[in-house]
């Protein structure tokens, strides 16, 4: 048995429509890999001594995988709060694509998304994270102060689009 661990703080319930509609798709798509992966394990457990056997014990442990995002998703899914609607103000709010300038001029694109679809190769960023806390609700040309461990970055608020 592992070592006591507190929960995790919950997460921001807030998703985009393409973001809920990827996670319903990975649903589908895990269940019909787990069809495959069942398959696999009744075979490799048909060849008989399963304590030496390698193609079973991966199989049991992909299944296990597998069992464990399903149950994620089955349980995170219903309580996802679609965003369908874009604010009517120029503040930085939920789904927001903001455009920050740094300390050295370099221009950084963001876009505010919910945590389930936060992606750092396409700079979707979490509305729970420390800069998007900063950016919220700020205007254009407003400057936020972001502090990160020993050091502090200044960002001026270039553009916003939704």
């Amino acid at each position: 048995m592992g070592r006591w661990r507190p929960p995790a703080p919950q997460s921001s319930p807030y998703i985009t429509v393409a973001g809920f509609t990827a996670l319903q798709k990975e649903l589908d798509d895990i269940w019909l890999r787990r069809r495959d992966v069942v398959k696999a394990l009744a075979e490799a457990a048909a060849e008989g001594d399963r304590s030496e056997n390698a193609e079973y014990i991966y199989r049991k442990k992909e299944l296990g995988g597998l069992d464990r995002r399903i149950r994620y998703l089955q349980k995170r899914l219903p309580i996802l709060k679609v965003v369908r609607d874009t604010p009517k103000n120029d503040a930085i709010y939920f789904g927001a694509f903001v455009e920050v300038c740094d300390d050295s001029g370099e221009i950084l694109t963001y876009r505010i998304v919910g945590p389930d679809e936060a992606d750092a190769e396409k700079s979707a960023i979490s509305m729970d994270s420390p800069l998007a806390r900063a950016l919220l609700a700020k205007h254009v040309d407003d400057e936020i102060v972001l502090e990160t461990g020993e050091k502090t970055v200044a960002m001026t608020v270039v553009s916003i689009t939704y």
